[in-house]
């Protein structure tokens, strides 16, 4: 389905009194400055978000060095943030709603970015991961947020593209993270470089709120009652379509955090023995993600989501195939392709959210992010069990069992969504 021909719905809990726009009562135009400035300042949020989410992931090694723990457990630095974030995405998006977008998802980047400063410094495990849970809680306010926002705000001719350019900073921010980390673990310490982290992003939040106009097309309820909330989630999860793109999310993102968490035991091990810095430059896979996220939003928007959607999963099959050789270079040449294919994966689902969702889209867009970082939680995690059981093959085999699931589901809602079209 081409979103060329579906026009951003307001929410029924929007009224007729928004306040009137520069530009087409359609929303942002692309080309436009304001289109420009929105572009910019979510792209610093997606850097924000994920350069704090997982600066941790090449630290894992470190972190099982350090205080004797294994591998499974050292990723609780990454799956408690997860967790944690996956839960308060559902209250930040009720809150927003009451709220307004643009300053709570800027108190989120603020606070989360302080608590990555308080993980630098704490000296016990269970510290480091009490901080690394407040920070997941905190950042709950930006991607349910964030999405919301360009959902409403912007014309359906640049949804994808907008959403693409988000989802490209979150790449970014994704890859500055974890080489940064790589690096100034390398040379300097792990605590040195979540310092450097937190204060990095605490100027990115100065500067998104700054550059990103407030809501034009949002009007704040402040007689929303529990029951409201559960009613609208209950409505998206009970929609034909919307459950199984909230699935895809979570199965592609399972995936992508398991190869990342655990290619770093393996590579530093024999008969590789990487150092951090040179383990870290593998994670400069993400510059191709942020160029797929933004070509395929594009793509999708001009040849349907999901032939492209579908494109995204089977490249990451052919990636995660590559990574069971035994020399380096397939290895990385895999991981790149699994990043290309995931970033095609959740940039075309998430703008998919947005043009499926009828109305409280930010409920919708909530619902999908719990499920795409309850994925990165639980299924990566998981994946610990696997490589301490059965090592790479065991690693793989559990991604490729995941990603046929999320490809069945793909091809399902395309075709859903093809016969709706036709009728």
């Amino acid at each position: 389905m081409n979103s060329d021909s579906v026009a951003v719905t307001r929410s029924p809990m929007q009224s007729s009194s928004v306040r009137p726009r520069a530009d087409s009562a359609g929303g942002v135009s692309p080309g436009s400055s304001a289109y420009r400035r929105i572009s910019i300042a979510l792209f610093l949020a997606g850097f924000a978000t994920f350069s704090l989410l997982y600066c941790v992931q090449p630290l894992l090694p470190e972190f099982a060095s350090e205080f004797h723990i294994g591998a499974a457990q050292s990723s609780l630095a990454l799956s408690m943030s997860t967790g944690f974030l996956a839960f308060s995405i559902l209250c930040a998006g009720a809150l927003s709603e009451r709220l307004g977008r643009r300053g709570l998802i800027f108190a989120s980047m603020t606070l989360a970015a302080a608590c990555n400063l308080w993980a630098a410094i704490e000296p016990s495990w269970h510290g480091i991961l009490v901080a690394r849970a407040l920070e997941g809680l905190a950042l709950g306010g930006v991607p349910a947020v964030a999405m919301a926002y360009l959902a409403e705000e912007i014309n359906p001719r640049g949804l994808g593209l907008s959403m693409g350019l988000y989802v490209g900073g979150t790449a970014f921010g994704g890859m500055i993270g974890r080489v940064g980390m790589s690096y100034l673990s390398d040379h300097f310490s792990w605590r040195h470089a979540m310092l450097t982290i937190g204060v990095i992003d605490i100027v990115a939040a100065i500067a998104f709120v700054l550059l990103l106009p407030e809501s034009r097309n949002f009007v704040a309820r402040r007689d929303l009652s529990p029951a409201h909330h559960l009613a609208q989630w209950r409505r998206h999860l009970t929609a034909s379509t919307l459950p199984f793109v909230f699935a895809i999310g979570c199965l592609a993102m399972g995936v992508f955090v398991t190869v990342y968490n655990y290619a770093g035991f393996r590579l530093i091990a024999p008969p590789f023995d990487l150092s951090a810095t040179q383990t870290g430059l593998i994670f400069c896979a993400y510059l191709f993600g942020i160029v797929a996220s933004s070509v395929a939003g594009a793509l999708a928007d001009r040849c349907g989501r999901g032939p492209i959607m579908t494109s995204g999963v089977v490249v990451a099959v052919i990636g995660i195939a590559l990574t069971m050789m035994h020399t380096l270079v397939p290895i990385v040449l895999g991981i790149v392709l699994l990043t290309i294919g995931f970033f095609v994966t959740h940039s075309v689902a998430s703008g998919w959210v947005g043009q499926l969702a009828d109305g409280a889209k930010g409920h919708a867009t909530s619902l999908y992010l719990l499920a795409y970082y309850l994925g990165s939680s639980v299924l990566g995690s998981w994946g610990g069990w696997f490589w301490q059981n059965g090592a790479w093959p065991s690693v793989a085999g559990f991604a490729f069992a995941l990603l046929a699931v999320c490809g069945a589901l793909a091809i399902y809602v395309a075709r859903v969504q093809s016969r709706k079209q036709g009728a």
